[in-house]
């Protein structure tokens, strides 16, 4: 399964082609499908290109996205930065009116477990987050909704080309055998060699402007179908 992430928490000073508003978000998943991408994952944001949670951008976002991708399962982000109280997060959870059909929560960030419980109660799928470099693969080990987890997003933050692999591999002995599938993904230089890593390993991956805004060969991709066609061009030759 190849995902494509939209935007990340970025801005579009950091990409001229960064997808903002939900036309912008529609146009770039339709995009992104047609290359080759099976799901999506997209932050809400609001006009300045801030995260955001809020369930009137959610709803505006969501419906946009499905008109223009029909069918293809849609998630969003509860990082801690979209609110830093994990009291909010879950009052925004309880809030919306139109639902994604997951939402990733990073297990290293304070207030996980409710989190995941407060989008579960809603029929929210969850990726569970797990970030090397930091304690949330222990505490993941412990969660009461470790076993309800659509599947285990293993974040690779070493944006190296040379390390990012190693990293990868050391952060998935650290996960241990999983009861739920896969996802793994790097993220700047080391988005490349953790995507071909992934390929081999037979595990689920993504690629798109959260993760890197450059090619392979180090240019700096026009747009996320740029990347999701590369991608599924070393997918499929493996």
């Amino acid at each position: 399964m190849l995902q494509a992430c939209l935007n990340g928490a970025r801005t579009p000073r950091e990409h001229h082609h960064l997808p903002v508003h939900p036309e912008q978000l529609a146009t770039a998943a339709a995009a992104c499908t047609a290359a080759g991408a099976t799901e999506l994952h997209l932050h809400p944001k609001h006009p300045d290109g801030t995260d955001s949670l809020d369930p009137h951008i959610l709803a505006a976002t969501l419906l946009a996205v499905r008109a223009a991708t029909p069918g293809t399962p849609i998630g969003i982000t509860t990082g801690a930065w979209t609110a830093p109280d994990p009291r909010d997060r879950i009052t925004a959870i309880r809030s919306w009116t139109v639902l994604p059909d997951h939402a990733s929560v990073n297990w290293h960030e304070d207030g996980a477990d409710d989190i995941a419980a407060a989008l579960l109660d809603r029929g929210i799928a969850v990726e569970a987050g797990l970030h090397s470099g930091t304690d949330g693969p222990d505490r993941f080990r412990t969660a009461p909704t470790r076993d309800r987890v659509l599947r285990v997003l293993a974040e690779v933050t070493d944006p190296t080309t040379r390390g990012a692999a190693t990293t990868a591999d050391t952060l998935l002995d650290h996960i241990g055998p999983a009861r739920s599938p896969v996802l793994l993904h790097g993220s700047g230089a080391g988005a490349w060699p953790v995507l071909t890593l992934a390929a081999h390993r037979g595990l689920d991956t993504r690629i798109g402007l959260e993760d890197t805004l450059q090619l392979p060969d180090g240019d700096i991709a026009p747009d996320n179908a740029a990347l999701v066609t590369t991608a599924s061009r070393i997918l499929t030759s493996r």
